[in-house]
């Protein structure tokens, strides 16, 4: 029988094969333990060390990011302008106005849709657009809501937003439904900017481009430059 560990000498030669592939220690071998809890890692977090990202996390976090960029426009344009939003309307409609009290104070309000996404972004900025052109700064009212949308779009590409293509063809329909309008109130004379809206476009065709003249500038158009252009331009409704 070898000899125990205490019994063994300082320097000792296995007697039996056995003995010489016996641990001397006489102890178990190690096992590596998980620097968290101290036990062996499991299967579960071995996995873990090597598991890909899951494949709708990265557009997770690009909705998170276009969420965030829509409150952070939310609250720049009603600090820019001074507008109040008197309430989120769950439609893709709006409306904008302003109410002049007696001590010479003016509110500008608006109803809108939250933006969430682009129609409900370009429609918030349609109506911030009312304000921030001035109200009755173009005559007749169909054309204040072509560069109401103009505002809106101009203001979208400059922030790099996307404008898709149903947002384009929403402004198209708008502006040909508000020139319906304007006729039937007596309208005899139809500004330039507006006759590309003057026929109703199908389904089938692509809606207009998204800017039909040159950028103005959004944020740096002063209100002295609104007043002196010229809105000459005209043609005969037939």
């Amino acid at each position: 029988m070898s000899p125990s560990p205490a019994e063994r000498p300082a320097r000792w030669f296995p007697a039996t094969l056995w003995d010489l592939i016996r641990p001397r220690s006489g102890g178990r071998a190690s096992v590596s333990k998980s620097p968290v809890t101290g036990a062996p890692p499991t299967v579960r977090e071995n996995a873990a060390a090597v598991r890909p990202e899951p494949p709708g996390k990265s557009a997770r976090s690009s909705a998170t990011g276009m969420k965030a960029r829509y409150e952070e426009l939310v609250v720049d344009m009603k600090r820019r302008y001074g507008i109040r939003v008197v309430r989120w309307r769950s439609s893709t409609s709006g409306c904008a106005w302003q109410v002049h009290y007696k001590d010479g104070t003016m509110a500008r309000l608006i109803e809108s849709p939250h933006p969430r996404g682009p129609m409900s972004c370009a429609v918030f900025l349609h109506e911030i657009g009312h304000h921030a052109i001035g109200f009755k700064t173009y005559r007749p009212r169909c054309l204040e809501e072509y560069h109401a949308w103009r505002w809106s779009f101009e203001t979208m590409i400059a922030l790099d937003l996307n404008l898709t293509e149903a947002v384009r063809r929403r402004r198209d329909d708008a502006l040909h439904y508000a020139i319906q309008k304007a006729a039937r109130r007596g309208l005899k004379r139809l500004p330039g900017e507006l006759i590309p809206f003057l026929e109703p476009r199908s389904r089938s065709q692509a809606p207009l481009p998204a800017l039909l003249e040159e950028p103005r500038g959004p944020f740096l158009e002063s209100p002295s430059t609104r007043a002196a252009e010229s809105v000459e331009q005209t043609s005969q409704i037939n």
